[in-house]
């Protein structure tokens, strides 16, 4: 049992505790009830009492005696049927007793099931994932790159794998395997980004070369590629083409987040290569 059922348990006995007693027991209607019929009797008791003495003394004929004992007699039996509904009241509340007790835990894991979140109470779907160690993700990319050796035909597999490699800063081989999916890199912009930077990142050209023209190949698909303008204003400036690059730089400055340190470096080259420095 979860902490949460433990304490939604708990919650529902101490309610229970507070209203179950009295609805049960009738304590406050009982006494009640209790001192009045003592009290009707007494009265009945000392009537009684006084009639005879009266009747004793010669003061009360026989005839008004029993006349004014068979009222005393209907008025007590008129006192005792009057406290009847209170023993029913008693017995209605032991009945909405014992429609709480067993309504309340129902209408409770009805009400949790409708608003709540009935997942939540599984451990098993709510625990964070484990977190993979480097040598772990290391085991499971030499797994992929093996697999992808006994079947090549896996362009997916080798994006995958490339991506995997980039990001663990092994940058020739992630252009090799970017250079296996070459048929799926070459229908998107983002791809031929990521494998032009790959290659340049891996080689002492830089950006020049094959890099640059999977760059532009990239702007052909999609001019607005960040990431290929990007590309582009940097092996502009390693070709010298500086007002190329600004061109480039200020169509990227618009897209990236202001305040960012990506913003900063764009104002701070386009500002000093306008400024010829």
């Amino acid at each position: 049992m979860t902490l949460f059922a433990v304490f939604a348990t708990l919650l529902v006995v101490v309610v229970a505790a507070f209203i179950l007693p009295p609805l049960w027991l009738g304590l406050k209607p009982a006494v009640g009830n209790t001192d009045r019929r003592a009290a009707n009797l007494a009265i009945f008791r000392d009537q009684l009492a006084e009639l005879e003495r009266e009747k004793r003394e010669g003061s009360l004929a026989d005839t008004d005696f029993e006349q004014a004992k068979r009222e005393l007699h209907h008025r007590l039996l008129a006192e005792v049927e009057s406290a009847a509904p209170a023993e029913a009241g008693h017995r209605s509340s032991r009945q909405a007793a014992l429609a709480i007790v067993l309504a309340l835990p129902a209408l409770a894991v009805a009400g949790y099931a409708l608003l709540g979140t009935p997942k939540a109470l599984n451990p098993a779907l709510t625990a964070p994932p484990p977190k993979m160690t480097a040598g772990q993700i290391e085991a499971m990319v030499a797994k992929l790159a093996e697999r992808l050796k006994a079947n090549p035909d896996d362009p997916p597999g080798w994006l995958m794998l490339g991506r995997s490699y980039k990001a663990m800063g092994r940058y020739p081989e992630a252009a090799e395997a970017y250079g296996k999916a070459e048929k799926l890199v070459a229908q998107d912009a983002g791809l031929l980004a990521d494998y032009a930077e790959v290659l340049a990142m891996g080689s002492e050209t830089g950006l020049q070369g094959k890099p640059r023209q999977l760059v532009d190949q990239a702007l052909k698909l999609d001019a607005n590629n960040p990431h290929a303008l990007l590309l582009a204003g940097a092996a502009a400036m390693q070709a010298g083409n500086r007002k190329e690059a600004v061109v480039y730089w200020e169509k990227l400055l618009p897209m990236v987040e202001p305040g960012s340190e990506i913003e900063t470096m764009l104002k701070t080259s386009i500002d000093k290569i306008k400024q010829g420095k």
